[in-house]
């Protein structure tokens, strides 16, 4: 499927403190963003948050927040949700979200500081990326594995359905 990727150009809006209300409100308030520009285009989003002990982890803003959360998440499980939104120009708009248990390894304070200068985890919410160097970090995932990476493929692929978009 062609597509072009497109800065909704505001920031993660909701603070609800449930995570799953929150990814689900962030990604229809980003997939709206883009709709309202872009006419009849099929528009999809997604919000990615990490859950931990009541509290929610987003992206951090600085290298001592993403240590803090990276010794937070050292030897612990914790969530992720992924909220994601389609909107359709004639089928309508469709948001769910995923919920993946990601287990993490004991860190050594060492293993923290490294990653963290890296800036790796600047971006990522929970200051880490499965995808990348963080991957050594992770001991075991139940559930989506792409939910993790900040896009759960499985999810985004039935919800296309149910817009009336075959991918294969």
């Amino acid at each position: 499927m062609d597509f072009t990727v497109a800065d909704p150009g505001g920031d993660e809006s909701s603070a609800h403190p449930d995570p799953r209300r929150r990814v689900t409100e962030n990604a229809l308030s980003k997939a709206e963003m883009v709709a309202e520009r872009n006419g009849e285009a099929l528009v999809m989003a997604a919000d990615t948050v990490v859950y931990i002990d009541g509290f929610i982890l987003g992206k951090p803003s600085s290298k001592d927040e993403a240590a803090d959360m990276l010794r937070r998440l050292s030897g612990n499980v914790h969530k992720v949700f992924t909220g994601v939104a389609v909107i359709h120009p004639t089928s309508g708009r469709f948001v769910d979200f995923e919920e993946t248990l990601v287990h993490i390894r004991r860190l050594s304070e060492e293993e923290i500081l490294r990653y963290v200068e890296s800036g790796e985890p600047m971006d990522k919410a929970g200051s880490y990326a499965i995808q990348g160097y963080g991957a050594v970090f992770v001991d075991r995932v139940v559930g989506c594995f792409h939910n993790v990476m900040g896009l759960p493929l499985a999810l985004l692929s039935r919800m296309l359905r149910e817009a009336g978009v075959e991918l294969l």
